[in-house]
Parts: C-alpha cells; sequence; structure tokens
C-alpha cells in the first residue's frame, strides 16, 4: 500500500511552488551537471546559465556536447564549458575528474544527473559491470569520491559553509527490496534477473550512495540529496519498445519539469537544509525506500564500491 501511494504521490504531483525564477544570483558558483547534452540535464544546465554560474557540461559525446553549448548560447547568451565523461568507463571518470581539478580549485555543486535506462542485457561497462548498476551507481560514486577535494574546497569558500551533490534516482526504485550485490558484475544472475529490474537496483543504489555521502560527509559541509525528477518525455526512454514507449508517453511531463527539484535542492537556501532527505516532483521531500536509508547497507555498498575503484 506505500508503495502504491508513494508511486501515485510521485507521478501526479500537485502544481509546482517553486520555478527556476526562485532561483538567487549564482555568480562565482562553479556547477558540473552530468548528462547536460539532452534532458533534464540540459534544462538544469540552462537555468543555471541564466543565473550566471559557471557551468560545465560532462558528456561522452563531444559532437552533442557542442550542440547543446549552442542552443544553450544562443537561449541564455552564456556559455557553459565541456567536460569529456564516459560513467561506463571508470578511466575515463578519472580522467574527467583530473582535467576538473587541473582547471578548477572549487566546485560548488555536483548534479550527478546522467543515466542509462533498459539497456539491453548483454551491455555491460567497459571493467564488465552491469551497465545501469556501473553507470548510474558506481561511475558516478568515482567520479563524486574525486571531486570531493574540490567539493569541501566550495563549502569553506561559500557563504552557507555549504556544497552540494545532487543525485538523480526515480520512482522505479520502488520497486526492489535491496540490493543484489551478484549482479553488479556480469554473469548468469545478472543476466537472469533482466533488464527492468536492474534499473530499479541501480537507482535505488543512487538512493543508498546519496545518504551514506550525506553521513559521512554532511560534518563537513556536503549537502548530499537524491531524488525522483518525474515522470519525464526525455532521451532516457530510448531502450523501452516503441509499444511500452507509446503507452508511458500518456503520462510524461515535459522535461523542463524534471528539473525543478534538482535545481530547488542545488541552488536555494532551502536546499542548502536538505542533507540526506529524498525528493519528489515538484520541489517536495518525500519518503524514499527504506533499504535505501538503511545505514548498514550504505556501508556495505559503499565499500564494495571502494574495493572496486581503488586500482583504477
Amino acid at each position: 500500500m506505500g508503495v502504491v501511494y508513494s508511486l501515485i504521490n510521485e507521478g501526479y504531483p500537485p502544481e509546482t511552488k517553486f520555478t527556476p525564477a526562485n532561483i538567487p544570483d549564482l555568480t562565482g558558483k562553479v556547477i558540473i551537471v552530468t548528462g547536460a547534452n539532452t534532458g533534464v540535464g540540459k534544462e538544469t544546465a540552462k537555468a543555471l546559465l541564466e543565473h550566471n554560474a559557471k557551468v560545465y557540461i560532462a558528456s561522452r559525446n563531444p559532437q552533442k556536447a557542442a550542440q547543446a553549448i549552442v542552443d544553450l548560447e544562443k537561449e541564455t547568451g552564456k556559455t557553459a564549458l565541456f567536460l569529456k565523461l564516459d560513467l561506463a568507463d571508470l578511466k575515463s571518470v578519472k580522467a574527467a575528474a583530473e582535467e576538473f581539478i587541473n582547471k578548477e580549485t572549487e566546485l560548488h555543486v555536483l548534479f550527478n544527473n546522467a543515466g542509462v535506462m533498459l539497456n539491453h542485457i548483454d551491455e555491460i561497462t567497459t571493467q564488465g559491470y552491469d551497465i545501469q548498476f556501473g553507470t548510474n551507481v558506481l561511475g558516478h560514486f568515482y567520479f563524486t569520491k574525486l571531486l570531493l577535494p574540490t567539493l569541501l574546497a566550495g563549502a569553506k569558500s561559500s557563504p552557507d559553509g555549504k556544497a552540494r551533490i545532487v543525485n538523480t534516482s526515480s520512482a522505479a526504485a520502488m520497486f526492489v527490496g535491496g540490493m543484489d550485490f551478484d549482479t553488479f558484475h556480469d554473469g548468469p544472475t545478472r543476466k537472469k534477473k533482466g533488464s527492468h529490474l536492474l534499473y530499479s537496483q541501480s537507482k535505488l543504489g543512487s538512493i543508498i550512495f546519496s545518504n551514506e555521502l550525506a553521513r559521512r560527509y554532511g560534518g563537513q559541509g556536503i549537502v548530499s540529496t537524491s531524488l525522483n525528477p518525474g515522470n519525464l518525455d526525455s532521451d532516457l526512454m530510448r531502450h523501452m519498445p516503441s509499444w511500452q514507449n507509446a503507452i508511458v508517453k500518456l503520462i510524461l511531463w515535459d522535461p523542463s519539469y524534471g528539473a525543478l527539484t534538482q535545481l530547488w535542492a542545488g541552488t536555494t537556501p532551502e536546499g542548502a537544509e536538505l542533507n540526506g532527505q529524498y525528493l519528489i516532483p515538484w520541489a517536495r521531500i518525500g519518503t524514499a525506500n527504506p533499504a535505501g536509508t538503511d545505514p548498514k547497507l550504505g556501508t556495505e555498498m559503499w565499500n564494495w564500491m571502494e574495493e572496486q575503484v581503488m586500482k583504477i
């Protein structure tokens, strides 16, 4: 019953009280948005640029990122910067973080927005992880870990003493009860689970990661939140069967709505007080899957991910 209520509450939100017009001036703020070449990420970058932030678009595709930068410049009069990042390749993640650190000493907001959904079951990451968990969770974990020194520096330089990490999850996280570690790597157990449950698991993983991050670094000025951006008509749906896509589109919102909740978390004074919270459409505090708030599971998954990136 709780799951049904949560899905209805998140899927049919009341009219938003927050709009991009509520974003304060972001002059001097350095911000990264992963997956900002399209969809929710692009809408997020647009609002940030309109409020004078220095925005890095982290994307694996230079051509698509270049076009997005051109589009955004036409719309906002501001120029975003490109950061090459392939979350499905941990060596690329390391290179992207190193490139950013060579250019900037501070990072004020990190939007871990990029993601993949319902990829073919045979797809895996460069290092052999499930493509959905590897991209949505492990890749973002490693990127965040490497950028933590700049985030901590950003917190120290901010008037409120805070830097923010906003982790995009999904209502799909409600469809699994925990994390099956045997499916993180490729193998028969992973294939048997299937793409839909692997996607849900990856989105629960995003919540677990976000909450563990909040527990470990909240006392040092890091504000970590996770969120459901809403049911959105975005590029994320590209792997869904055409018949299923056609049905789902009947209940989808424009991607511009999807940016609202993460912009609220990442830019507003209210957002600075949301450490460890799970947020729902539009710009509201919600209730996460209970597994997402389990500190024991958080520690276990964090330690597992630390082991995976140790020798990259």
